[in-house]
């Protein structure tokens, strides 16, 4: 599976921006996709995750301001960051979660996009 995310940028305090990640690939249904991050200085962190069947969880910190979704049929996952703090300043990997052939758990990553988040 190649992951391909779109939508960094740099936006103000306050301000909102959606981010994408497509998938393309030998793709298996059902599957697990997660947004995490990686903040300056910090280690990778879990935001939000969906599955096939929509069910989501989120970090605490984003409960509220960030929104995942998907569209199965264009194996494309969405986060939309409202109320951006310059805390969110971060790059963003998407991560795709699919069991395959002989039960085999594969887990795949996307090369990240970088959201900065202005004061």
């Amino acid at each position: 599976v190649q992951l391909q995310a779109y939508g960094g940028g740099l936006v103000q305090a306050g301000g909102s921006l959606r981010v994408s990640c497509v998938a393309s690939g030998s793709i298996f249904s059902p599957n697990a996709v997660g947004w995490y991050r990686q903040r300056p200085g910090k280690q990778r962190e879990s935001v939000a995750q969906i599955t096939t069947s929509g069910s989501t969880n989120y970090a605490d910190s984003v409960k509220g301001r960030f929104a995942i979704s998907r569209d199965n049929a264009k194996n494309t996952v969405y986060l939309e960051m409202n109320s951006l703090k310059p805390e969110d300043t971060a790059v963003y990997y998407c991560n795709w979660n699919q069991r395959e052939r002989f039960g085999l758990v594969r887990n795949y990553w996307g090369q990240g996009t970088l959201v900065t988040v202005s004061s």
